[in-house]
Protein backbone atom coordinates (compact mmCIF):
# COMPACT_ATOMS: atom_id res chain seq x y z
CA UNK A 1 0.00 0.00 0.00
CA UNK A 2 1.31 3.27 -0.68
CA UNK A 3 1.00 6.77 0.78
CA UNK A 4 -0.71 9.70 -0.10
CA UNK A 5 0.88 12.79 1.40
CA UNK A 6 -0.67 16.61 0.92
CA UNK A 7 1.40 18.19 -2.28
CA UNK A 8 -0.95 21.41 -2.25
CA UNK A 9 -4.37 22.72 -2.38
CA UNK A 10 -5.06 25.30 -4.93
CA UNK A 11 -7.58 27.05 -6.60
CA UNK A 12 -7.55 25.65 -10.61
CA UNK A 13 -6.52 29.19 -11.79
CA UNK A 14 -4.02 28.81 -9.15
CA UNK A 15 -2.68 25.10 -10.02
CA UNK A 16 1.11 24.97 -10.93
CA UNK A 17 1.33 23.91 -14.50
CA UNK A 18 3.12 20.25 -13.38
CA UNK A 19 -0.03 18.54 -12.28
CA UNK A 20 -2.87 20.33 -15.13
CA UNK A 21 -2.41 16.68 -17.09
CA UNK A 22 -3.63 14.88 -13.79
CA UNK A 23 -6.40 17.44 -13.09
CA UNK A 24 -7.56 17.29 -16.33
CA UNK A 25 -7.80 13.15 -16.62
CA UNK A 26 -9.12 13.13 -13.26
CA UNK A 27 -12.24 16.12 -14.28
CA UNK A 28 -12.80 13.67 -17.53
CA UNK A 29 -13.42 10.54 -15.50
CA UNK A 30 -15.79 12.63 -12.92
CA UNK A 31 -17.10 13.59 -16.14
CA UNK A 32 -16.80 17.49 -15.09
CA UNK A 33 -16.03 21.05 -16.06
CA UNK A 34 -13.66 22.59 -13.76
CA UNK A 35 -13.78 26.20 -12.68
CA UNK A 36 -11.48 28.56 -12.00
CA UNK A 37 -12.42 28.98 -8.17
CA UNK A 38 -12.51 24.90 -7.65
CA UNK A 39 -10.49 23.91 -4.60
CA UNK A 40 -8.48 20.78 -5.45
CA UNK A 41 -6.04 19.23 -3.19
CA UNK A 42 -2.86 17.28 -4.91
CA UNK A 43 -1.68 13.94 -2.83
CA UNK A 44 1.61 12.92 -3.70
CA UNK A 45 1.85 9.28 -3.95
CA UNK A 46 5.04 8.64 -1.95
CA UNK A 47 7.54 5.76 -3.88
CA UNK A 48 5.82 6.99 -7.02
CA UNK A 49 5.82 9.90 -9.79
CA UNK A 50 1.64 10.15 -9.40
CA UNK A 51 -0.55 12.32 -8.28
CA UNK A 52 -4.29 11.53 -6.97
CA UNK A 53 -6.28 14.56 -7.48
CA UNK A 54 -9.19 15.76 -5.26
CA UNK A 55 -11.93 18.48 -6.12
CA UNK A 56 -12.47 19.21 -2.55
CA UNK A 57 -16.50 19.64 -3.49
CA UNK A 58 -17.39 16.36 -4.42
CA UNK A 59 -16.41 15.23 -0.78
CA UNK A 60 -18.91 15.46 2.47
CA UNK A 61 -16.34 13.95 4.78
CA UNK A 62 -12.81 12.59 5.47
CA UNK A 63 -13.87 9.26 5.17
CA UNK A 64 -15.03 9.52 1.14
CA UNK A 65 -11.27 10.65 0.63
CA UNK A 66 -9.94 7.40 2.38
CA UNK A 67 -12.23 5.10 1.03
CA UNK A 68 -11.37 6.59 -2.77
CA UNK A 69 -7.81 6.08 -1.89
CA UNK A 70 -8.04 2.71 -0.72
CA UNK A 71 -9.44 1.79 -4.04
CA UNK A 72 -6.16 2.95 -5.22
CA UNK A 73 -3.94 0.87 -2.91
CA UNK A 74 -3.28 4.22 -0.81
CA UNK A 75 -3.68 5.28 2.71
CA UNK A 76 -3.10 8.72 3.88
CA UNK A 77 -0.91 10.11 6.02
CA UNK A 78 -2.68 11.95 9.58
CA UNK A 79 -1.08 15.29 9.01
CA UNK A 80 -2.61 15.28 5.15
CA UNK A 81 -6.15 14.05 7.02
CA UNK A 82 -5.78 17.15 9.70
CA UNK A 83 -5.37 19.42 6.98
CA UNK A 84 -7.74 17.95 4.16
CA UNK A 85 -10.56 17.80 7.23
CA UNK A 86 -10.47 21.64 7.97
CA UNK A 87 -11.08 22.41 4.17
CA UNK A 88 -14.44 19.59 3.70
Amino acid sequence: MFVATLGGIFKFKDLPEEYGPYVQFKATIENREVQDDDEIAILDITGTDSHHVLFLDSYQNIDQITEELKEADAKVNITTLKILEGHL
